[in-house]
This record gives C-alpha cells, structure tokens and sequence, in this order.
C-alpha cells in the first residue's frame, strides 16, 4: 500500500481471504457499519415522502445523463463567464497533468486537499508527490489514512478500519513528519483526537496558497460548484488560499439549483444520518477581494462516457457516493473496503470499478462476483440503482467475453479463466431449454435415476458443494405431475355463471 495508490491489488478472492482472518478489522467494521445504519434507517423514517424524494433524484440524474453533452458546455460557460477556466481530462494521467501543471504555474510546493474521491480515483496524491509537491489531507479520517501511509476503506468514513487506541497510536507516531507534533500523554478520546487534528491542521490552512477539492455537485446553469462536509475542513480550504482547484467527474452536474433541494435533502440523511449537512459550501467562479481567486474546474471522464453507453451499467453513474450501500452490505461487513482494490469499495465499487477500469485484469474481473445479490444496497440507495441487476449484467459480460468500448477504443475482453464449466453449463441449459422434447427426457431420467444421485460434486463442482447442499430431485418432473393433476370440476352456474 506504499505510495498511496491501490496499485498491484490482488483479486478479491485472496484479499477477501485475508481480511476475514483480522478479527479485529472485522470487530471495527461490524460496531462501525452498524451504529452508522441504525442512524440512517431512523433519519430517513423521518420523511412521509422518502420514496418520492428517491425517484425525484434518480429521474433528475437519468434526465442529466440522458443529455450530459449539452448541461456540460452550459456548465464550461457559466464557469468561464464567471471568472474561472475548465479543463478537460480524458483520462488519470491526464487529470494528473493538468493540476500538476497548475500547482507548479503557482510556485507552491504544498497544497491542502478537501476530501475527494475523484482525487483518490486518479492517484493524484502520489503524482503531486512524483512531481515534488506535498499534499495535505485535511478531512479527519483522511488524514488519519495519510498519517499512516494507508488506504481509504470506506467512502464516507475512510478509517473506518481503525478504532480509537490505533488512531492515537497513529497521532503520536507519525503526526510529527507532517507538521505539529501530538499533544504529550494523547488519549484516546474523540474531544482529545479532534483537537490533536484541528491544531496539526490550522497550521496548514493558514499558510496554504493552493488548495485541491472535488465536488459533490455542480450546477449548469450558474456554473456553482457545490461540496458537502461534516467538520468545517473543506470551508477552510474553500476560502483561504489563492487558488482553488476543483477536480470532478462528468457525472456530478445537475441541470438546475431547484434540483439541488432534493439532493440536499437525501444525500446528509442517507450518508451521516443529519437532517441537514453541517457545513455546505457554494462557489461560482472568482470574486475580487473575497476568496481564492483563481479557480480551476478539471472535468473527468475516467471511462464514464464508455459506462454511459451501456443502458444498463449507466445507473452507476447517479451515484451521489453517500455509502449507504456499504453499511449494509454483508460482504464489505466482513472484508473491509481495501479488499475491492479501488477508492469505490462495497457495491458500487463492485459496480463502478469495472466499467471505468474495463474488466480485462483479474481485480477488476472478480469484483462484480463480491457480493451476495440480496439486495439490501438497492433498497436503501437514495437514487435507486439497481446494483444487483448491474452485478449480474457485468457478470454476464465477463463469463461470456466478447467485445467492449474501454478508454475511447474497442477492445476484446476475454472470458475470466475458471468461468469454462460455468459457460459450458449455461450454454447447455440454454440448448434444453430450447428443446422441449430434450428437456422432458432430461427431466424424466434425472427423477429415476434421483436415489443414485451423490451429496457431494466431484472435480470442478467440489469447491462448491463442500459448503452446500444439493437440493434433493422431487419424484416426478413438473411437467408430468401437471399431465397427470386433478382439476377441480365446476361449480353449479350462479347468476349465468359457471364458477371453478
């Protein structure tokens, strides 16, 4: 994990393999995603109108992504007209170009960064860093992340997987290489640890020229970039340096400020369980004498416009990165997020990852198989996203192989080795079904046959059965059984009518 990047992560089988053998990661995991989903399910009880809210945003999000070119050049000339200049970034090296370029223009060798996932998603940390520039993370549990050279395992709390005791261990270590030291005699209470990090941290903000952030939404037609935050960090960094350079992914732009009211409503309950977000900041462009003023907005397609062409991937792209997801999800309770070997961890990483990465490597191949498909992730997603239909349509598209639009060129993406029983099985299946008269032999020999039948598959099939059982064949195929039923006679007529 050296270097801060999710380079060289292994598939999910082996990394998952690992992680539930720590049993304190899942000691962590278990009380933190718990508590986090209890406070959401009692936010959201709140609202009469919740379902209504969560099909006002998904049908504002498919309206937006139904005409992304047209609401991105309004956005590009709001911007522009208010003072600030858009980039376009194609991919992460270009991205990482782009704010490279920008910070050295300014002559600084450190900025401060508001937490960001787009940020994470480019490796634009280890780049600065390549190009001798020092970013600092001023979100609590990001710092937390950087301060012990680790990864971010949860979207919305990224040291999800460390409790208290590590967290001062982690203060009192390595605080001293960035910056201020920790207090003498740290605890490990919450008041003492928030207060270790708001001194550390002042410090930076006060000097900082440049700063970096994402965006949760911008808005087309005023060209007003939109960042939600809980600890005040992001207003900082948003207001008191002299350049401001935002990095966002194509997808955040909503139309309009009225779509914003539903979005301000679900994303703080559906994230932190607030009834309204703590500190919600606004800009639009530069204004003279009050903030930074220059601003960069880095627009980033990453393979979005590639998951934007497949009708039934592109539900991932309305994603608003709440969580909700994880902290429900079975499979990320036990595995944590470093396991899913991108920034996107749980569902939607299981989702996202491998439309804008392609499915050609094996990490990126097996992480639409890390998941149970119950369902919970879509019934508590604010903007409904069917993530178990997409697992599956991806799931589809890795066992059968054939051919996919990645990084703006056509390539061959071949079948995941170990899938070929899997395949032939399904192909199989699909000439019997085809086939009535085949089927119905088929049918008949296996109920005959059904007391010689073993508990256990053999060869390839083993690995499976070892931890379940196969269902025991009933003595007669269905379709004999409905041949050979008693249908109910027919009532005596009442009314002129003859009643079953």
């Amino acid at each position: 994990m050296s270097g801060g990047t999710f380079m060289g992560m292994p598939a999910f089988p082996q990394a998952a393999k690992a992680a539930l053998a720590d049993t304190r990661l899942r000691a962590n995991l278990t009380h933190a995603t718990h508590t986090i989903r209890t406070k959401r399910a009692t936010a959201v009880a709140e609202l009469d109108d919740w379902n209504d809210l969560r099909e006002a945003g998904k049908q504002i999000k498919d309206h937006t992504l139904a005409h992304l070119d047209t609401y991105l050049l309004q956005l590009e000339a709001a911007v522009t007209t208010a003072g600030g200049t858009v980039h376009w970034a194609t991919d992460a090296d270009d991205a990482n170009r782009i704010i490279t370029d920008l910070v050295h223009a300014t002559g600084h060798t450190e900025v401060v960064k508001v937490k960001s996932m787009a940020t994470q998603e480019i490796g634009l940390n280890h780049a600065l860093e390549q190009a001798g520039i020092t970013a600092v993370e001023t979100d609590l549990a990001e710092l937390i992340v950087q301060l012990d050279d680790d990864l971010p395992s949860h979207i919305l709390v990224p040291a999800i997987h460390k409790n208290r005791a590590q967290i001062r261990d982690i203060f009192t270590h390595h605080m001293h290489h960035w910056g201020r030291p920790a207090p003498d005699n740290l605890t490990d209470t919450p008041a003492d640890l928030a207060e270790a990090a708001r001194l550390h941290l002042r410090e930076k903000f006060l000097r900082a020229k440049v700063a970096i952030s994402g965006a949760n939404f911008m808005i087309a037609e005023t060209g007003t970039i939109v960042v939600l935050e809980s600890e005040g960090n992001g207003r900082m960094c948003l207001t008191l340096p002299d350049t401001l350079i935002t990095l966002a992914g194509i997808e955040k732009i909503l139309p309009t400020w009225q779509d914003l009211e539903v979005f301000l409503q679900t994303l703080p309950r559906s994230s932190t369980a607030e009834r309204m977000n703590p500190y919600t900041t606004t800009w639009t462009g530069t204004t003279p004498h009050d903030g930074p003023q220059n601003f960069h907005l880095v627009l980033l397609d990453n393979g979005r416009t590639n998951t934007l062409a497949d009708p039934t991937g592109r539900q991932a792209l309305r994603c608003i990165r709440c969580s909700a997801c994880l902290n429900v999800c079975p499979v990320y309770e036990r595995t944590g997020g470093h396991t899913y070997g991108s920034p996107y961890p749980g569902p939607i990483g299981a989702i996202l990852t491998p439309q804008l990465h392609g499915t050609t490597t094996p990490l990126h191949a097996s992480l639409p198989y890390a998941s149970t498909l119950c369902g919970a992730c879509y019934d508590v997603c604010p903007v409904a996203i069917n993530i178990p239909d997409i697992l599956i349509h991806l799931r589809e598209r890795i066992t059968q192989g054939g051919s996919a639009q990645q990084q703006g060129r056509k390539v061959t993406v071949k079948p995941a080795k170990g899938h070929a029983a899997e395949r032939a099985a399904m192909r199989t299946a699909q000439w019997a079904l085809t086939h009535p008269t085949a089927l119905g032999t088929a049918q008949r020999l296996a109920t005959t046959t059904r007391r010689l039948h073993p508990r256990r598959l053999p060869g390839p099939g083993k690995a499976w059965t070892t931890t379940r059982d196969l269902p025991t064949l009933p003595p007669t195929a269905f379709r004999a059984w409905w041949k050979t039923r008693s249908l109910p006679t027919s009532a005596p007529a009442q009314n002129g009518r003859t009643t079953p």
